[in-house]
């Protein structure tokens, strides 16, 4: 399981458990799953999903930024 926390410069978007995040990134769409090699990225205009428990949900980004680091999943995004 990842820890996912979306936010954005006016609030927090998400912040809480995920199985996966597809996010848009500057070289193409990429997928998260747990245990994901640690990286940093720019993020492009585009949608990011997540999958919960409850659910998969999404929103389209402007740009921004996502961290992964030891199932941690940290997006710093412009909606």
């Amino acid at each position: 399981m990842l820890t996912l926390n979306i936010v954005s410069p006016e609030r927090t978007v998400y912040s809480g458990a995920a199985e996966k995040v597809v996010v848009p990134g500057t070289l193409g769409q990429f997928e998260i799953l747990e245990n994901h090699a640690p990286l940093i990225s720019s993020l492009d205009e585009g949608e990011i999903r997540y999958v919960t428990a409850d659910g998969e949900c999404s929103f389209t980004a402007k740009g921004g930024f996502v961290e992964v680091k030891k199932n941690n999943v940290d997006i710093c995004v412009e909606i």
